[in-house]
């Protein structure tokens, strides 16, 4: 049966929007045939009213729910985390920066009780993206298209839905540092599942959690979680060097034999240094980041830790000991559907 949804709600400084949007997504769903509807609302390590908001709605609400993160983990840990704790048939991921318009998630549910598995977004536009932004995202998606061996569709935010069934085999992924959005990508051919587009309004209130800096971080990412090409990039460059080298003897070689008029030595030797240490700090760079990336998920460190604070508690009743989550990687999922 598909009458149970979990609506997942990442925040992090969100304070002033959190009854706003808890409102708006009951209206959402109030006309749909559900038999329940849970609000998650995962408090990303906030440091405003954030929690203190989430409680007063789970106050009149006795479907709200809060997992609250000790710190601020990143977005990527407190989906899992919602993830973990949502119960539904079929559970909704969105921002509560309002960015991720909550009237889209009635049709969502339609579509997924029509029988679709998987319900996607695409954002056509983005009322608070610089010109600077939008040209850096579209570079950075031809880059990744390059480079990646996973097809991660462009401008497809983490807003969508998700049936239990997927949730369960992404719930079997055993990796520390991940890419939400990438790990589906990864086994399901997203050009072939529904997407609904929608146009980004501008922020309610608040700043965006994005800088150029986490952008970046995240472009980094991206590619070394799902492609090792950047590893025969070093490999092509070394042998460009090795031809570079190659030529520049010959070039010496002639000068000073056959056509007897030596190249002055100093500005050649500097040249060549600076190739040469240039070439290799790269090369290193990239190795660097694959021996990063191994070293965090050897550690084998959870995810997240978090208080998960249920319907009944009210604002002292804070359970004591943070709990470790279960590793994703040691549950028992379902097969992955054929």
């Amino acid at each position: 049966m598909r009458d149970r949804l979990s609506v997942v709600i990442s925040a992090f400084n969100e304070e002033s929007n959190i009854v706003p949007l808890h409102r708006r997504l009951k209206e959402a769903v109030s006309s749909l045939p559900l038999a329940s509807v849970e609000y998650l609302f995962v408090d990303d390590g906030s440091t405003d009213g954030t929690l203190e908001r989430c409680r007063q709605v789970q106050r009149d609400d006795p479907n709200v729910k809060i997992v609250r993160l000790l710190r601020n983990f990143g977005h990527e840990a407190a989906m899992t985390a919602g993830m973990e704790h949502a119960s539904g048939d079929g559970v909704v991921f969105m921002d509560a920066d309002f960015q991720h318009p909550p009237e889209l998630v009635g049709e969502m549910v339609r579509r997924w009780r029509e029988g679709n598995d998987i319900i996607l977004t695409r954002r056509t536009a983005n009322a608070d993206a610089s010109a600077l932004y939008r040209f850096s995202a579209r570079l950075f998606h031809r880059i990744l298209r390059v480079l990646s061996d996973t097809n991660i569709p462009a401008d497809t935010p983490d807003f969508r839905l998700l049936d239990r069934k997927y949730v369960d085999i992404l719930k079997r992924f055993n990796e520390r540092d991940s890419l939400f959005r990438g790990l589906l990508a990864w086994g399901v051919d997203m050009d072939r599942m529904p997407v609904m587009e929608f146009a980004a309004p501008g922020r309610r209130s608040g700043e965006s959690k994005y800088n150029s800096l986490t952008s970046l971080k995240l472009g980094v990412n991206s590619i070394i979680q799902f492609s090792v090409k950047p590893l025969y990039l070093s490999l092509i460059l070394a042998g460009l060097t090795a031809l570079f080298a190659a030529g520049l003897g010959a070039n010496v070689f002639i000068e000073r034999y056959v056509l007897e008029n030596p190249t002055p030595g100093y500005a050649t030797i500097v040249l060549t240094t600076l190739i040469m240490g240039s070439i290799n700090l790269v090369v290193l760079a990239i190795i660097g980041a694959y021996v990063a990336k191994i070293h965090l998920e050897t550690k084998k460190r959870p995810i997240y830790l978090a208080e998960f604070i249920p319907p009944a508690a009210g604002p002292a009743d804070i359970p004591e000991t943070p709990v470790p989550p279960e590793a994703p990687g040691n549950r028992e999922g379902p097969p992955c559907p054929g």
